[in-house]
C-alpha cells in the first residue's frame, strides 16, 4: 500500500510539472505565433516561394539563395531596430496548388511581413490571392505573366520585366536580326508558356512574319518526336518554344537529331544552366529573351556573385541577383515602415503600402521604381545567343521600354 501511495504521489507530481510546462510551452508558442519577443527581438519573418524540388528547382533554389543572402545581410541592422529577422522558405514545386496551399499557412502566420516569390507565373497568380486576401506584399523577382500584376492587387509586385514586353521583343529580334519569316511556335499550356508564346506570335505577324504552326506540349512530357515531326513538315526558318528549360533543353536536343538545324528561340524560362546540362552541344545557335540581366556586369553584381559562390559554393543563375533584390526591396520597405510606425512593427497593410511606395531602389542587378499596378518602370528585357555549350549565353542586345 505505501508503495503505491508513493507511486500516486509521483504520478500525480509529474502529471502537475507537466501541465505546467505544456501552458508555460503554448503561452511561448502563441506569443512567438503573434509576433512576441523570441529572445532576439520582436521577430519578423520573410517566406520565400518557389520551386525547390523537381524539373524547376535550379532556377527555383537559386531565388531562394539569392533572397536568403540578403535576409543575411541586414539581420544586425534590423537587430539594432530590436527585431529578428527570419527566412521561411517554401517549396511550391512549381505546383498551383502546394502553391496556394503554402500561401494558405504563409498568411496563417502573423510573422510573415512579406513575400519574395514565385519562379513561375501559373503558381503566382492564385497564390497572390491568398496573399492580398491576408495583406502580405509580395515582391517577385521573375514572374512575366501580364496577369500578375493587371489584375489590380494591392499586393503584388515584381522587379522583372512583363511578357507583353519580352514576347514583342524576341519577335521584332527574331525578325529583323535573324531574318525569320516562317516561325513554329511550341508552347507547354501553362500561364507562362502560353502568355509568352501568345505574345511572340503577335509581335512576329505585326513584323511580318508567317506563323506556320502554334502547337502545346505537356510538362513533364519526354518524347516530342510528334510536335518536331510538325515542324519538319513546315521547314520553319525559326522554332520558338514559350515554356521552361527542362523541356526546353530536350525538344532542343531531340530537334537536332531529327536534324533540325534552324535557330531556336525562347524566352527567361530557358535562362538556366541545366539548360545546356540538358541539351548539350544542341544548344549551340539557340536564342533566349530574358528579364534577367547579366549580374557581373556592374561592380556591386559582381561583389554578390562571389559571396554568393563563396557561401553556397555554386555559380549564379538567372534569377539569383533577382532574389537577392526582391528581398533588399522588401527590406527596404519594412523598414520604412517601421520608421513610420514610430519604431514599431508595422502592420502587413503599412508594409504593403511601403513596398507599392518604393522608388528609385538600387539593386546589384536592376533599378526599381513600382508603378501604380506593381510594375518595375526600370525592367528590361535581355537577348542572349548559346555559341557554345556553356552557361551564361552571350549578351546580343538589350532592350528598354
Amino acid at each position: 500500500m505505501k508503495k503505491k501511495k508513493t507511486l500516486s504521489i509521483f504520478t500525480s507530481a509529474a502529471l502537475a510539472i507537466g501541465l505546467l510546462a505544456g501552458c508555460s510551452a503554448e503561452k511561448t508558442s502563441e506569443t512567438t505565433k503573434n509576433g512576441g519577443d523570441s529572445g532576439g527581438g520582436t521577430v519578423i519573418k520573410i517566406a520565400t516561394q518557389s520551386p525547390l524540388s523537381g524539373g524547376a528547382a535550379t532556377l527555383g533554389e537559386s531565388i531562394k539563395l539569392g533572397a536568403q543572402l540578403a535576409l543575411e545581410e541586414q539581420k544586425e541592422k534590423f537587430e539594432k531596430l530590436g527585431f529578428k529577422l527570419e527566412l521561411v522558405p517554401y517549396d511550391d514545386q512549381a505546383d498551383p496548388k502546394k502553391g496556394v496551399a503554402n500561401a494558405q499557412l504563409i498568411g496563417a502566420d502573423q510573422q510573415v511581413l512579406g513575400v519574395v516569390g514565385h519562379l513561375n507565373s501559373g503558381v503566382a497568380i492564385p497564390s497572390s490571392e491568398i496573399y492580398e486576401k491576408y495583406s502580405i506584399p509580395m515582391v517577385s523577382p521573375a514572374n512575366t505573366a501580364t496577369d500578375v500584376t493587371d489584375r489590380g492587387l494591392k499586393t503584388v509586385n515584381r522587379i522583372c520585366a512583363r511578357d507583353d514586353f519580352q514576347g514583342p521583343a524576341g519577335a521584332k529580334f527574331a525578325v529583323e536580326k535573324l531574318g525569320a519569316k516562317k516561325i513554329f511556335i511550341i508552347q507547354d499550356k501553362t500561364a507562362y508558356g502560353t502568355g509568352l508564346a501568345e505574345a511572340f506570335k503577335k509581335g512576329a505577324e505585326e513584323a511580318g512574319a508567317e506563323i506556320v504552326g502554334f502547337e502545346g506540349i505537356t510538362i513533364g512530357e519526354k518524347d516530342f518526336n510528334g510536335v518536331l515531326n510538325q515542324v519538319l513538315a513546315k521547314k520553319p526558318d525559326l522554332v520558338y518554344f514559350g515554356g521552361m528549360y527542362t523541356e526546353g533543353g530536350m525538344l532542343i536536343k531531340q530537334a537536332r537529331d531529327k536534324g533540325i538545324n534552324v535557330p531556336f528561340m525562347g524566352g527567361d524560362g530557358m535562362d538556366s544552366s541545366t539548360l545546356v546540362e540538358i541539351a548539350g552541344d544542341a544548344v549551340k545557335n539557340t536564342f533566349i529573351t530574358s528579364a534577367a540581366g547579366i549580374a557581373t556586369a556592374t561592380e556591386a553584381g559582381k561583389q554578390f556573385a562571389e559571396k554568393y559562390k563563396q557561401k553556397f559554393g555554386k555559380n549564379i543563375e538567372s534569377y539569383s541577383a533577382y532574389g537577392y533584390d526582391a528581398m533588399g526591396v522588401l527590406l527596404n520597405a519594412i523598414e520604412e515602415a517601421i520608421k513610420a510606425n514610430g519604431n514599431k512593427l508595422p502592420s502587413r497593410e503599412q508594409v504593403a503600402e511601403a513596398v507599392r511606395n518604393v522608388q528609385d531602389y538600387e539593386g546589384v542587378v536592376t533599378k526599381v521604381s513600382f508603378d501604380e499596378k506593381g510594375d518595375n518602370k526600370y525592367a528590361k528585357i535581355y537577348i542572349y545567343k548559346f555559341e557554345e555549350a556553356t552557361y551564361p549565353a552571350r549578351l546580343e542586345d538589350e532592350v528598354s521600354k
